[in-house]
């Protein structure tokens, strides 16, 4: 698993969930999750949630953290399984920076009360399974009432270098849970 926080500022506009984007952005090849601060502006015909798209739904965010991960390999329900990993170290990450017990997580989503937090998805490309997840670092002119990661006075470098740390552990003590246990029959 390889992880990398890009400090060059990007925008999210979903154009960035596709196969290889890692790999044309950062020259890494493989399981990856890398991250970077930028706005996020989805337009109808780019969304991956087929409901959102429908419902005609906005997402948009001045100020993100946007962490975006491929596997090859894995099947959508395992990456989903993967995805709400991500969410709840998030969720873990901002309760013991910000000293806050009203952080929940409902799917694959981070609120505190009826301010939601983030925006994430999981999807399958032919030749991977891709994971969206972008998190509030400002939550000014955002078409829901939101909170972001500034409203809890956590830096967002600081904060983003920290989850992709976690996540990268958690994945790598995955493996190493396989290979320590004998069969049984």
């Amino acid at each position: 698993m390889k992880i990398q926080w890009l400090s060059e500022r990007m925008n999210y506009d979903g154009r960035q969930l596709r196969p290889h984007w890692i790999f044309q952005t950062t020259n890494i090849l493989g399981d990856a999750l890398v991250a970077f601060q930028g706005g996020c502006h989805v337009v109808t015909d780019q969304m991956v949630d087929l409901v959102d798209q429908k419902d005609g739904k906005k997402i948009y965010s001045e100020e993100m953290l946007h962490f975006i991960g491929e596997f090859f390999g894995a099947d959508l329900s395992r990456t989903i399984l993967v995805q709400r990993l991500l969410v709840s170290l998030a969720q873990q990450e901002i309760i013991f920076r910000a000293k806050t017990t009203q952080l929940i997580r409902a799917g694959n989503d981070l609120f505190e009360g009826d301010a939601k937090l983030s925006v994430s998805i999981a999807t399958a490309s032919p030749v991977s399974t891709l994971i969206h997840f972008g998190i509030n670092v400002s939550s000014k002119n955002t078409p829901v009432k939101t909170k972001g990661l500034l409203d809890y006075g956590l830096d967002p470098a600081v904060f983003a270098q920290s989850l992709l740390e976690t996540f990268k552990h958690e994945v790598e003590s995955v493996s190493i849970a396989q290979s320590k246990v004998r069969p049984v029959s």
